[in-house]
């Protein structure tokens, strides 16, 4: 019989301390999605649904060792959390499920489609792949033995869908069991009849390699791609430093799963028709290898490339900012700086420029600069191209021992040990406290790639 786990994320138990998620003034994101997770639980129960609730005292990686011991392929996995942003309008409800899988995007669907049944005042955010998070992968997605979806009910930053959440939590739970024994029954027909075909065989599919062929095929396994392990020394992928690559033996072959290459810089999409994986490294895009996540060079992208991107992830930026690109790219150039790395940068400190924190429009600090004195207020600009360039000038500091060619602007430009971090992910702990820093810039520099077709 098919299993349905769910998780209520939140901040679990990480290094033996409790960590009760997004805190409000009056509740928790733990408390309320343990709520919520209960009542699901009782309902799919009533239903005579087998379902397994995963402890609260587990840490984010116990919780899928937890589940990956227990689960089938017949299975299905939801971990339910809270949203949370700077805006208390922004709301409504999203699905996350691994990218480059439009069965599971189907599957993301379905919940949302069975939520706004039961609540209708509940909006919809959609389904989105996971390479959309901050941090450009979810765990959750990626590392379970069977189909996964991490869910964010509403989001408890918006007083009206706290308010939902609160008054209507009954309407709300019978939505996800709704949703959830759908997608279960979707599943579980389909994963016992890939068990009984051919002794457990997975279909085949073809592999492109930089426009050419490759004389192995890959496996599809639980809707993913998978191909031969050797690939990845052909895409120069180093998977002695690449743990989160997931690996499995099938016909005395190791293969990998093929959307996991892309946070190693490999564009990975996919061919219906011809059900071909196509894949292009970063020297066959024309990236220069070991250089996307350097601060000193080139960037890789047009102001128009840019523009293009900041219209994806905030329309209305567009005509706020008319002209941040152009300053990016001339400012950058100017100093030697990547221009694609401090861009993505501005739109994680400054929340793809909808701010928050005490950084407001007004202070043209678009890297998050602190005060030089150290006070809570953070760094002022007169113009929004002095902004930028105080933030060129802290990237420089970083990454580079040579000397600036314009006027010191960076008000914390001499604190800085010379090109102590030359590299995105070196400036974790150093620019920012957030242990996910450096790879939430990369996440948003393979969507900016993507984008503009060079990923």
């Amino acid at each position: 019989m098919a299993q349905i786990f769910i998780s209520a994320g939140h901040g679990g138990y990480e290094e033996g301390v409790a960590d009760p998620g997004l805190v409000l003034a009056s509740t928790t994101e733990a408390a309320e999605m343990i709520q919520v997770r209960d009542l699901v639980v009782a309902e799919l129960r009533s239903r005579g649904v087998t379902v397994l609730a995963v402890p609260d005292d587990l840490s984010a990686a116990q919780t899928l060792a937890w589940i990956n011991m227990r689960c089938q392929p017949q299975d299905v996995a939801l971990e339910i959390h809270g949203g949370a942003y700077s805006d208390p309008g922004v709301r409504g409800s999203s699905v996350f499920y691994i990218a480059q899988n439009e069965v599971r995007r189907s599957h993301a669907e379905i919940l949302l489609l069975a939520l706004r049944r039961r609540v209708t005042q509940l909006p919809s955010r959609g389904a989105k792949p996971d390479t959309e998070s901050p941090t450009g992968w979810l765990d959750f997605t990626r590392s379970l033995r069977c189909p996964s979806l991490l869910m964010e009910i509403g989001h408890l930053t918006s007083p009206e869908d706290l308010a939902i959440l609160q008054s209507q939590r009954r309407d709300v739970a019978l939505g996800l069991a709704d949703g959830l024994a759908s997608w279960s029954r979707s599943v579980a027909p389909v994963a016992a009849a890939a068990t009984t075909t051919r002794q457990g065989a997975f279909p085949e599919i073809r592999i492109s390699i930089n426009g050419g062929i490759y004389p192995e095929t890959g496996i599809i396994v639980n809707n993913n791609s998978y191909v031969p392990v050797d690939l990845a020394d052909l895409l120069g992928v180093n998977l002695a430093t690449a743990p989160n690559i997931t690996r499995l033996r099938y016909g005395n072959v190791v293969y990998i799963k093929a959307v996991d290459l892309r946070s190693y810089n490999v564009s990975v999409n996919w061919n219906g028709e011809t059900r071909t994986l196509l894949l292009r490294s970063a020297t066959g895009l024309g990236i220069c290898p070991g250089s996307m996540d350097r601060l000193m060079g080139l960037g890789s992208t047009s102001e128009v490339q840019l523009i293009m991107f900041l219209k994806t992830v905030n329309e209305s930026a567009v005509t706020q900012y008319q002209d941040l690109a152009k300053l990016y790219r001339e400012e950058s150039t100017i100093e030697g700086v990547n221009h694609d790395i401090a861009f993505c940068q501005m739109l994680v400190e400054t929340n793809s420029l909808h701010f928050s924190g005490g950084v407001s429009p007004v202070h043209n600090n678009f890297g998050g600069l602190g005060s030089p004195t150290g006070g809570a207020e953070g760094s002022s600009f007169p113009t929004a191209r002095i902004g930028v360039r105080a933030q060129i000038q802290h990237l420089k500091a970083y990454g580079s021992l040579e000397p600036l060619i314009q006027s010191q602007v960076d008000p914390r430009f001499q604190f800085v040990r010379r090109g102590v971090a030359p590299l995105v992910d070196q400036l974790t702990g150093r620019w920012n406290s957030d242990p996910d820093y450096g790879r939430k810039i990369l996440a948003f520099m393979r969507r900016l790639y993507e984008s503009a077709g060079l990923l």
